[in-house]
């Protein structure tokens, strides 16, 4: 949590932080500290209390030497921002606890593990998400996928709905792709991930696939997010390519909000300046989220960076800086592929990175999570 009263500056600030954090967890209501303006006089000062009184809340007046702040309490539906902002003599709100209460550490301070059919991710083990972009013709798909599940692949993952920029270029094949993914994910014990765009389809998508993922161009898809929450599937949620982490956060408590806990976050790069990569990988987000959130945490260093020459390395910085699994398209022809083509790893490329990453999680106390032996 940020530490509001260093920066407040305020002598007395410690006992106003003290009420406020010590009633919000007897009455599991939200605290919230108004800052007064410089210049408040007595009035507006007594105007303020009075107000916060009428609104039924509870209040804590501080006095500092540059500032005079107040602690309230209450309920989350008066707390209003604007509200509050609109009393005369208020600086500014600052919320004490995040807004994603579900989301975050101080609701679940131990790492959550989330289970995708068998597969855990999270909690020191590994999910490995491998697979091309889209769902393609049904040799290619058994070739990928066996290819990945022998490399340490745990995840199998491909698009039958895809959101394009252009709307000519390639959509997806729709449900006969839902179908053969399944049937993929069924023939090597591999639980499957793919893309729902529509809140109309997600009945249909969670039918066939273990875990929905709702891409960067839908992060704030509220209708969207609040429909896979009531699905209860394991939800992959990807980062939204100009989306803060508090963004992130607040989509993934729509989910939460549904009563489904099973939210993977997903680092997939977010828009820079320089053309050189697709993406800029953001992969202090690992660290920073993981102090934020109970959530795992997931890096897409192909969706990233674009660039399968920087995909190696960039999984390995994400594992590093803490990431609780790596997403990466692999397809056997990049060239004819149905879309992202020049960002997919060639099979052997993705085996010899995994015997990386294997390495590397053994030094950080890590491991891919098992998949049941199968013998092909």
């Amino acid at each position: 949590m940020i530490n509001y009263a260093a920066r407040l500056d305020l002598e007395s600030t410690q006992s106003t932080v003290l009420f406020v954090f010590s009633v919000a967890f007897q009455l599991f209501v939200a605290p919230v500290i108004l800052i007064l303006k410089s210049n408040a006089t007595e009035e507006q000062i007594e105007h303020v209390l009075a107000r916060v009184e009428e609104m039924g809340l509870q209040h804590h007046l501080s006095r500092g030497t540059h500032r005079t702040i107040v602690g309230i309490i209450g309920d989350e539906e008066q707390l209003r921002e604007d509200s509050l902002l609109a009393i005369p003599g208020v600086a500014s709100v600052v919320p004490v606890l995040p807004a994603y209460k579900l989301a975050s550490r101080d609701a679940h301070p131990e790492p959550s593990v989330i289970d995708v059919s068998g597969v855990k991710v999270g909690g020191g083990q590994l999910g490995m998400i491998a697979g091309p972009c889209s769902v393609e013709d049904r040799d290619r798909m058994f070739r990928i996928a066996e290819a990945v599940r022998k490399s340490g692949a745990n995840i199998f993952r491909g698009g039958a709905y895809k959101p394009r920029t252009s709307p000519y270029a390639y959509q997806g094949m729709g449900e006969e792709g839902l179908k053969l993914l399944r049937e993929v994910g069924d023939e090597f014990h591999m639980p499957v991930v793919t893309e729902v765009t529509d809140p109309r389809l997600v009945e249909t998508v969670a039918e066939y696939a273990d875990m929905l993922q709702v891409g960067a161009r839908n992060m704030q898809n509220f209708v969207l997010l609040t429909e896979v929450g009531k699905s209860q599937r394991p939800v992959l949620l990807k980062r939204g390519m100009s989306a803060t982490a508090n963004d992130l956060l607040m989509c993934a408590e729509y989910i939460l909000s549904q009563g489904n806990p099973n939210v993977i976050l997903c680092e997939r790069g977010i828009k820079g300046f320089d053309p050189a990569t697709r993406n800029v990988f953001d992969v202090a987000a690992v660290p920073l989220l993981h102090t934020l959130t109970h959530l795992p945490v997931i890096v897409d260093p192909s969706h990233a960076t674009g660039r399968p020459d920087l995909i190696p390395a960039c999984s390995m910085a994400g594992l590093a800086a803490g990431a609780d699994g790596v997403h990466i398209e692999v397809h056997d022809c990049p060239e004819v592929a149905k879309s992202d083509g020049p960002q997919a790893l060639l099979p052997e490329q993705y085996d010899e990175l995994v015997v990386q990453m294997r390495r590397l999680a053994e030094i950080l106390g890590k491991s891919i999570s098992p998949l049941q032996e199968k013998k092909f």
